[in-house]
């Protein structure tokens, strides 16, 4: 079947959701040393996430205040009780960015042309 979309409908089309990135911050005032007092514990339960497949990937920010999940969900609040349940959270320490992804939508622009 052909998709015969023009680009404006395509681009009012919205993607399926396949993941969630959060964008971890360090809420403003709060001190390195009150973040790492907390660390260990925070390590275990993102460790914990990982390795029961709710993070599929984790990254360091650039400016060294936070990091960057890619959970692996469709839904914005199971995105939110996954990231409201680590330790950082529940001390209100982090500020917390929810993006959803999907696939790139100019791509099905691309397949109905070929």
């Amino acid at each position: 079947m052909t998709d015969h979309s023009t680009p404006t409908q395509a681009q009012a089309v919205s993607p399926a959701i396949t993941g969630v990135i959060v964008i971890l911050t360090v809420k403003a005032g709060v001190t390195r040393e009150r973040v790492m007092a907390i660390m260990p514990d925070e390590i275990q339960h993102t460790a914990q996430l990982y390795f029961d497949g709710k993070i599929r990937e984790w990254y360091s920010r650039g400016d060294g205040r936070g990091a960057v999940f890619l959970l692996d969900t469709r839904d914005i609040a199971d995105a939110h009780a996954i990231i409201e349940g680590l330790p950082l959270a529940k001390q209100h320490l982090m500020d917390h960015e929810y993006i959803p992804i999907g696939p790139l939508l100019p791509l099905r622009l691309l397949m109905a042309n070929a």
